[in-house]
């Protein structure tokens, strides 16, 4: 998970951070930490949960047995995870339920023999529309036993006051089961699509040596080739209860770290001089620590501070307009900072996360280092922000090295074709609910996507408490009717998005 959205990798801050805000997974993001109040007004315009939001029994059950298994399936990265077995579970599902074996592969890389992936493919009609990939990682973040609740072990699937507990029921292994839980109601109910419909269950998406995205797209991208995917990094936002907005992920932004060195001849610390290695790196980072990068936009965040503007209400509501109207808008900038969620959605964000200097107690410091982790707006060239932290960085005699290369992730247009049926769906189970698209300050499996030109739509249909994010933390649960609806949001909207239509 997105922080922006339920969840975000674990490179990612926090999960989305927001208004309704996104992010976030659900959002990962780990981020998932969510630090704003959203105004009375907004809870007014949440509607109540309207009926028949959930599938039939049969598939419920379904569903619960594929999670439950899932969630009992160690999948972290260390030597007790085995991704692989997760994905063989899944397969046997798929397979049982009469897939051909040819549409359905467990693919593993032979240098990590633990870190398998499902990729299965549901069969459309031949109408020359690329298919649609539904994405999903199975592994997890480690949890141990002694840091959760005495009465809830994260690796078995646990049900209690309505709610499902266990490590992953909300990263996300929830939209794995669920996926593979509908490809099998949509066989069983006859469903013929218009395009093929794709399903990858990946490897470590959480930060393990062998992403299994990566490993897909370099030596099987036939198998996961498709026109866009929907992923992790939306999902709805809950306040007391209420249903607030229904976030699609649409953008996020790129990763690039920066070592700041300064260095001196040394000496004695009993003659000490004003020039001094640690005194200059800590001048230095100041200067990061007091810089604004300038306001940015592209669609996903007009289209979010927008839409957010009503829910939001009072100043920072006004603000959003303001800023929207007039980035340069400094009054409206401010306001907005006292939120880190907002703050980091108008910008380019760098702030010092390791440090490391001196060599001995006894003697002044010939090196001093420290490492500031930048997350860059989509349209921000890092080489300007690497120009940026220098400048900052000169008057005091350090020298900015940037560590490896941002890599380019451009947000997904915000086009009809998913848009709409997203809006309608929502509507339909969730009178008043909004849509708000939304870009994670951290990052998913879906930036490899961007990077090979294949839009990704962070979007489920779970909702979670913004006030209770749990993913990556202990007793990690999901409200068991949040699962289950989610898994008719997604199944709906997947019908929808390959010909199956919209029911009234």
């Amino acid at each position: 998970m997105t922080p922006d959205s339920r969840r975000t990798r674990s490179d990612a801050p926090d999960a989305p951070q927001p208004l309704p805000l996104s992010a976030a997974p659900r959002t990962k993001t780990m981020t998932h930490a969510r630090t704003l109040a959203v105004a009375l007004s907004a809870l007014a315009l949440a509607a109540p949960v309207s009926a028949q939001t959930t599938p039939p029994q049969e598939y419920m059950d379904l569903a619960r047995e594929i999670f439950s298994e899932l969630i009992e399936i160690n999948t972290t990265n260390s030597e007790r995870g085995n991704n692989t077995l997760a994905a063989r579970a899944l397969a046997r599902h798929l397979l049982d339920a009469g897939f051909p074996e040819e549409d359905v592969h467990v693919l593993v890389p032979a240098d990590a023999p633990t870190k398998g992936n499902l990729v299965a493919r549901y069969r459309g009609r031949d109408t020359g529309q690329r298919p649609i990939l539904l994405l999903a990682h199975i592994d997890v973040v480690e949890a141990l036993p002694q840091d959760w609740s005495p009465d809830i072990d994260p690796f078995t699937f646990m049900e209690r006051d309505g709610f499902y507990y266990g490590r992953g029921v909300t990263d996300d292994k929830d939209e794995a089961a669920i996926h593979v839980a509908n490809f099998i109601r949509m066989k069983r109910e006859g469903f013929v699509p218009d395009r093929d419909i794709i399903v990858a269950a990946t490897a470590d998406e959480e930060g393990g040596p062998r992403n299994g995205v990566r490993f897909l797209l370099e030596e099987h991208r036939e198998l996961v080739d498709a026109e866009y995917a929907l992923n992790e990094g939306g999902g709805g936002m809950e306040k007391d209860g209420r249903k607030i907005s229904n976030n699609v992920q649409a953008a996020e932004k790129k990763f690039q770290s920066f070592t700041f060195r300064a260095t001196n001849p040394g000496g004695h610390s009993s003659l000490p001089v004003r020039k001094n290695a640690i005194y200059d790196l800590s001048a230095a980072l100041l200067a990061v620590q007091n810089h604004d990068f300038p306001v940015m936009f592209n669609e996903v965040t007009e289209a979010f501070f927008t839409g957010s503007a009503d829910l939001v209400g009072g100043e920072m509501g006004e603000a959003m307009r303001r800023i929207v109207a007039n980035p340069a808008d400094r009054e409206a900038d401010r306001i907005l900072a006292r939120e880190p969620g907002y703050y980091s959605r108008l910008r380019t964000t760098c702030v010092a996360t390791l440090l490391s200097g001196g060599h001995a107690g006894n003697a002044l410091p010939q090196l001093a280092e420290a490492t500031v982790n930048c997350r860059i707006f989509p349209s921000h060239d890092p080489e300007e922000v690497r120009a940026a932290l220098q400048e900052l960085a000169d008057p005091h005699d350090v020298q900015v090295i940037p560590q490896g290369q941002a890599r380019p992730s451009p947000p997904s247009p915000l086009v009809d074709e998913v848009m709409e049926p997203i809006r309608r769906i929502t509507e339909q189970m969730w009178p008043g609910v909004r849509v708000l698209p939304v870009m994670s300050t951290g990052a998913t499996d879906g930036l490899y996507f961007r990077r090979e030109g294949i839009p990704v739509y962070g979007v489920s249909g779970l909702f979670g408490d913004m006030d209770d994010v749990r993913a990556h933390g202990q007793d990690e649960r999901i409200r068991v009717q949040n699962f289950y609806e989610g898994q008719e949001f997604l199944y709906r909207l997947v019908k929808a998005l390959s010909g199956g239509g919209i029911a009234e």
